[in-house]
């Protein structure tokens, strides 16, 4: 079968690698249907992931259908359509029996193109498939499902939940990537008074504006004169950090208001410089996080009734094959326009 395969920092081969088998009876192999790229997959082209060895298949992204089950696997069977999670988990250890899926102890967590092979191909091994899949309604297309897998429960949970977003609070997002428009859709379920995207690319902003920011900044200073206009000087009550670097992090902690929270959702390759000596009389909380997917199934019931349009972040559709293609796209959003992308087999 083809992957896309790594081959070091910069480096990556969609090519011929064995197809997966069965290796645990509580294992499923997936035929993937549909799978899209993570801005964490490029933390790994750049390096910023040492654990990813040469030779791993990447992605953690995708939809397929149930082709082989171990002996253990009771709630699959071949022929189910699937969300395969980013997150996996064991559903025994003590971290997953509170829901802490992203911390399991069980062999689970983020491994999928991490530390095994992931979703950016043909076929891909599901280790603990009764627990690290979602059985997909039939009115949910693979498209809007796939973007389940990470960007929307990632987004919600490490962004808007953590962040504790509250009604009539001010909100300002800082990267206006997939993760940041899924925080900023994600937070309106919480009734927010204003929500701000900061963000370089002209085509981001004008995307964060369709998915209900109010609000833009172009640079940093333009996000403090707007957010301190806003807020009467105080400054945002949330700040979601949606970038991955020192100064995206560092703003963050310009903008926040006393008492106010920063939710680090970001996938930092690089130390960022914590002042303490100006944040420690403020109160102020900051919290970071791998998703669970805990939310995954009640993100899952809101596509299905329409109240989350998952298709409005697809930007590029591609075949499966065209995967070379598609990482170009997406690695050159701030010209090609690209949020998502998606290849289909």
């Amino acid at each position: 079968m083809k992957a896309l395969v790594y081959g070091g920092p910069g480096t990556r081969e969609w090519k011929d690698v064995p197809k997966p088998v069965i290796e645990d009876p509580a294992d499923a192999v997936v035929r993937v249907t549909a799978v899209t790229i993570c801005g964490t997959d490029l933390h790994i082209l750049k390096g910023d992931v040492p654990e990813v060895e040469p030779g791993r298949v990447l992605g953690h992204e995708a939809v397929g259908v149930v082709e082989e089950v171990g002996s253990s696997v009771t709630g699959l069977k071949p022929g189910d359509r699937v969300l395969i999670s980013c997150i996996t988990t064991c559903g025994r250890c003590s971290y997953c029996r509170t829901g802490s899926y992203g911390q399991c102890l069980g062999g689970g967590g983020w491994i999928l193109g991490h530390t095994v092979d992931g979703v950016q191909a043909e076929y891909v091994r599901v280790p603990f498939a009764d627990t690290s899949t979602h059985l997909l309604p039939p009115d949910v297309s693979d498209t809007a499902a796939v973007v389940l897998a990470d960007i929307l429960p990632t987004a919600y949970e490490v962004g808007v939940l953590n962040g504790t977003v509250k009604p009539a609070d001010t909100v300002v997002v800082v990267g206006a990537g997939p993760i940041g428009l899924a925080a900023i859709q994600t937070a309106q379920l919480y009734s927010p008074g204003h929500v701000v995207a900061v963000d370089l690319a002209a085509s981001r902003l004008e995307a964060a504006k369709q998915f209900g920011a109010d609000v833009t900044a172009a640079t940093a200073e333009e996000a403090e004169r707007v957010v301190g206009e806003l807020t009467g000087g105080l400054g945002a009550d949330v700040a979601i950090e949606a970038v991955g670097v020192p100064d995206t992090f560092e703003l963050c902690a310009k903008l926040v208001r006393p008492g106010g929270h920063v939710a680090n959702v970001g996938v930092h390759g690089r130390p960022a410089t914590l002042h303490l000596e100006n944040l420690w009389i403020r109160n102020v909380t900051i919290t970071t996080g791998l998703v669970d997917t805990v939310s995954t199934p009640t993100l899952l019931k809101m596509v299905e009734a329409g109240r989350i349009d998952g298709e409005r972040f697809i930007t590029h559709r591609f075949a499966l094959g065209e995967m070379a293609e598609a990482y170009d796209v997406f690695e050159n959003a701030g010209d090609t326009g690209a949020l998502k992308v998606v290849l289909q087999a």
